[in-house]
């Protein structure tokens, strides 16, 4: 798809962003797109904007955001003192998946990576997204690492 434009997320932006994070069978089960909650969206999003080293960014076309990415730039002792970057909650629309915006989204987050001197991307993903994985791995991924996660609530 042609005519993307990436930029910083606003406020306004976040009822569109819960909206495609909870536009899964997985996100649906721990977000929530009701008033009720809006605060807390809203503080997480002034912590993560205030941050110099966190970037969520909305992907428009045409004027309407099509889809979205929190990229997190993480400082290391490792691989003498490098920086890594990490990609988080990837959403396309529905109605705009498979028009190509994925790759087009990590083509721009490789060139961000590369502009900021990370030595390396990472990304986590479920396992019970095997499209995701498969996708992952289309646009260069590889799983070199057992990733493990720890629910505290």
């Amino acid at each position: 798809m042609e005519n993307l434009t990436f930029r910083r997320a606003t406020e306004n932006d976040l009822p569109d962003i819960v909206n495609m994070l909870a536009d899964d069978h997985l996100g649906e089960t721990r977000e929530k797109v009701t008033a009720d909650v809006r605060e807390l969206y809203i503080k997480a999003f002034e912590i993560i904007d205030a941050d110099k080293n966190q970037e969520l960014t909305v992907v428009e076309t045409n004027g309407k955001s099509v889809a979205t990415f929190h990229l997190t730039f993480i400082q290391y002792l490792t691989h003498q003192g490098g920086l890594r970057a990490q990609i988080e909650a990837v959403r396309t629309k529905s109605d705009y998946r498979g028009k190509g915006i994925g790759k087009k989204i990590f083509e721009y987050v490789i060139n961000r990576a590369k502009e900021k001197g990370c030595i390396l991307l990472q990304l986590t993903s479920d396992k019970q997204r095997p499209d995701a994985i498969r996708f992952y791995e289309d646009v260069g991924f590889k799983a070199t690492h057992e990733g493990m996660k720890l629910k505290l609530d």
